[in-house]
């Protein structure tokens, strides 16, 4: 149930009542028995998603300009994402290569001087 506040004519005093949906509104004030009425209070309101500023909707030659040069930006970032990605997976490959020929490096010689 949702609480409301009433604010009296006379003496000013705010309070707040618990009722439901369907109820009569209160009409006496608790303290002085006067009028009260139903203070109503503004919601907040909050805006998710895109579309709802100036910059979102108000897109014109500049705007779509500037998408074709953001969307080849991104695909040069990609490509270039990929490459890194691939010589990286070539260093690491090459890394334990080297890696695995000290060690049979290293055996031989053991079972040499032995």
């Amino acid at each position: 149930m949702p609480i409301y506040e009433y604010e009296c004519g006379s003496c000013n005093l705010r309070f707040e009542k618990r009722q439901g949906f369907d109820e009569e509104p209160a009409c006496l004030c608790p303290a002085c028995q006067g009028k009260a009425r139903r203070v109503i209070h503004s919601v907040p309101v909050v805006f998710k998603g895109s579309g709802f500023y100036v910059t979102d909707n108000r897109r014109g030659d500049n705007g779509s300009k500037k998408r074709a040069a953001s969307d080849g930006e991104k695909a040069e970032t990609a490509a270039k994402s990929e490459k890194s990605d691939t010589t990286a997976k070539t260093e690491k490959t090459e890394k334990s290569e080297a890696k695995s020929e000290k060690k049979d490096a290293v055996a031989s010689r053991a079972s040499d001087k032995s």
